[in-house]
């Protein structure tokens, strides 16, 4: 008879994940809407200067995932800031974000 620790357990997810994926994307702005049934998250990534973005990635939630991620979020920000000081938020940039230097044209 094999050992329970050899047998998976029922509750545990194996999950992967793709080098593409792994690599993530940078986003400095996310754009946040909804519908009755669900939530939408539009990662965008603002480049100075250029007032056109593309979205880079959209997540789509149901409400109760969404409520569940804002949970999550904020309870990591907390532990974040538990160990590394407080989140400094300053001002909202405006869009397009200028970060300085000169203006892009084209």
């Amino acid at each position: 008879m094999a050992d329970q620790k050899d047998q998976p357990r029922s509750n545990q997810l194996n999950i992967e994940i793709s080098e593409e994926v792994a690599d993530g994307i940078y986003s400095n702005l996310a754009i946040i809407t909804h519908s009755s049934s669900e939530f939408v998250l539009d990662f965008v990534r603002v480049m100075p200067g250029v007032p056109k973005a593309k979205v880079r990635a959209r997540i789509l939630l149901t409400p109760q995932h969404a409520k569940r991620l804002m949970r999550a979020l904020a309870d990591n920000v907390q532990k974040y800031e538990a160990a590394h000081g407080a989140i400094r938020e300053g001002e909202v940039p405006e869009v397009p974000m200028g970060f300085g230097g000169p203006t892009a044209q084209a």
